[in-house]
């Protein structure tokens, strides 16, 4: 067994891939916030195959991040000089490389001096982030921005010491304009429709809360360009440890994905950037399109079966594939209730995504759960389903499936699979959600009556008829029987 870091890279098992670059030389161009496993297999990765032609060697990670995991995860990777293990997990293999675009990690400090400090530096240029879906202050209905959450409200009246990462970035913007440094890109790298767009409303409204002539400046001079990002990465457990030592790794931080990646990218940068387009990435003028297609069929698709198979008992999406009803369910409600509502882009239909989606999904070597697809439903049901059944409500085309997939995320906040086991909490706002299922157990449309998730959709009969019928019979019946009612569209 090798401890990974820098000084027993050549001596790691053959075929292992590692840098080719002197680590070294590089220098910090980028401060990447919230660094989970998603950036190290992802964005990080595009970077380190510039690095090994000799390429952005003038652009290396930073890591950064406000919550206890993000320290827990700076001490893992200091111990290892900031190197990731990364398992490609395909049918046909197993493939290892460790990548090295990862150079610092800002400590992680109450008030964020040292974050600020960081992102002011004038050799950053970019600042990304992936904060998950629900990490950007919107309202879910009004879409706007939460002026009233409570970090906000402090951040707005403590902007030197703010506690959130988009406070650090105001703080840090102002510093950057006092001392003529220049503006630097804010990017989003999370699965959030028009990404670019929702970080642009939380970092200029900020920072008008309190100084509205910085937030002109930041609207004036900073840009924030939307992407779409695509790889399926699952969570690190025992397992992907076990799987890295296998290999003659010690890696106390590895990451397992699958053998795909996407990341088409709206070329709006204000201070430079990689030339990530060598590597495979694609600049687009046509971003939301991608973002449409991705978010409503794979996000979307993910939590179709996500809660279905919470209370069926399922633990993994492979597993979920390989259940007759469920793989049914699936690809019956995105052909006939999504991809209708999807536009195609260059290369690639709706239809044909559907398959490849389905071909992914299906991967028994990706050990994604579904615990971690059912995660924080408030913030995906509302941004992946939510839309499409609005499309599909003014357009008067079937959503009887969409209906029954909110009905199966009802049935999970209660708490309870069919088997009478126990649900752990999974949402932020778990109490809430599970004070309403269990209300809605005799009054289905309670759960649709939470205005601030479903707007006016308990106000569509068509939608709100299904919806109760669904999670009426998936109480009285269980969630094979309304699963298989739906196939056979009875």
């Amino acid at each position: 067994m090798i401890a990974l870091s820098d000084d027993t890279l050549n001596a790691l098992p053959a075929g292992i891939d590692v840098p080719r670059y002197d680590r070294r030389t590089l220098k910090a161009g980028i401060v990447h916030i919230g660094l989970g496993n998603f950036h190290r297999a992802h964005q990080s990765w595009y970077l380190h195959r510039l690095m090994q032609q000799g390429l952005a060697l003038d652009w290396a990670i930073v890591g950064a991040g406000v919550r206890p995991y993000d320290n827990e995860m700076r001490n893992r990777l200091e111990k290892q000089d900031f190197l990731t293990t990364l398992i490609a997990l395909d049918p046909a293999g197993v493939v290892g490389e460790v990548t090295g675009s990862m150079i610092g990690y800002v400590p992680v400090q109450k008030g964020n001096r040292q974050l600020i400090d960081a992102l002011a530096a004038p050799d950053i240029r970019i600042v990304s982030l992936t904060v998950t879906e629900g990490g950007y202050y919107i309202d879910p209905v009004s879409k706007g921005f939460d002026v009233s959450h409570a970090d906000i409200r402090h951040d707005a009246a403590h902007p030197d010491t703010p506690r959130t990462a988009f406070g650090a970035i105001v703080a840090a913007l102002k510093l950057r304009r006092d001392g003529g440094v220049g503006p630097f890109t804010v990017q989003s790298c999370d699965n959030l429709q028009g990404n670019g767009t929702v970080l642009r409303q939380t970092v200029v409204s900020l920072a008008r809360l309190n100084d509205p002539d910085l937030a002109d400046w930041i609207e004036s001079n900073c840009s924030f360009p939307n992407s779409m990002v695509d790889c399926i990465v699952p969570a690190t457990g025992p397992g992907e440890i076990t799987l890295v030592r296998n290999m003659g790794i010690d890696d106390r931080a590895p990451v397992t994905h699958e053998h795909f990646r996407q990341w088409v990218i709206e070329d709006d940068f204000c201070a430079g950037r990689p030339d990530w387009d060598k590597v495979g990435a694609q600049f687009s003028n046509d971003v939301h399109g991608y973002e449409a297609q991705k978010i409503r069929i794979l996000n979307g698709g993910h939590q179709l079966i996500a809660n279905v198979a919470e209370v069926l008992g399922i633990e993994t999406v492979s597993q979920a594939m390989q259940h007759p009803l469920v793989a049914g369910f699936f690809r019956k409600v995105e052909i006939e209730e999504i991809v209708p509502h999807v536009t195609p882009v260059p290369g690639m239909t709706p239809a044909a995504y559907v398959d490849l989606i389905e071909t992914r999904f299906s991967n028994p070597r990706i050990v994604d759960t579904i615990r971690r697809i059912a995660f924080d439903g408030s913030s995906r049901h509302t941004g992946m389903i939510l839309p499409t059944v609005r499309d599909a409500r003014a357009a008067n085309a079937p959503l009887d499936g969409l209906a029954l997939a909110e009905a199966a995320w009802a049935r999970m906040c209660e708490g309870t699979r069919d088997d009478g086991s126990e649900i752990a909490p999974n949402d932020p706002l778990w109490a809430q959600l599970n004070a309403t299922a269990q209300k809605a157990k005799s009054s289905p449309v309670a759960w649709l009556e939470q205005r601030q998730l479903y707007g006016d959709l308990a106000d569509c009969p068509r939608f709100a008829t299904s919806f109760s019928r669904w999670l009426n019979m998936m109480y009285h019946d269980g969630m094979n029987a309304a699963l298989l009612t739906y196939l056979k569209g009875a």
